[in-house]
């Protein structure tokens, strides 16, 4: 598996699903975790959660990998997919400003995509 593939594919499903602020950091210098997180955030519950589904039905169905782990709260406010190299956080816009996991890693932002 190329885990820059892995990574771009993710962040193009969610730009095609109308993903807001999309952000890639690298973390492979500051964790063990994995090499990147991806951020992005939906504007309802209901985009959230179908963000995630077809975040993991196309990366299935392109590349033929599963997340090892999904996470996911019962309000769709806060999900994770862990595909080992690459953990993909889809929040819903109220918990990400309020967790800001990226000041938490506060790596530089090395794409983002903004709404057009």
């Amino acid at each position: 598996m190329n885990i820059e593939n892995l990574k771009d594919e993710i962040v193009n499903i969610l730009d095609s699903k109308k993903a807001i602020d999309i952000e890639v950091i690298p973390v492979q210098e500051k964790t063990i975790l994995a090499d990147y997180f991806i951020i992005a955030s939906g504007t309802s519950n209901t985009q959230v959660k179908s963000l995630t589904d077809e975040t993991i039905f196309e990366i299935e169905k392109r590349l033929d990998i599963t997340p090892k782990r999904k996470e996911a709260d019962t309000n769709n406010r806060w999900n994770l997919l862990d595909y080992l190299d690459v953990v993909v956080h889809i929040f819903h816009q109220e918990e990400r400003e309020f967790y800001q996991l990226e000041k938490l890693w506060n790596g530089p932002i090395i794409k983002d995509i903004v709404d057009t």
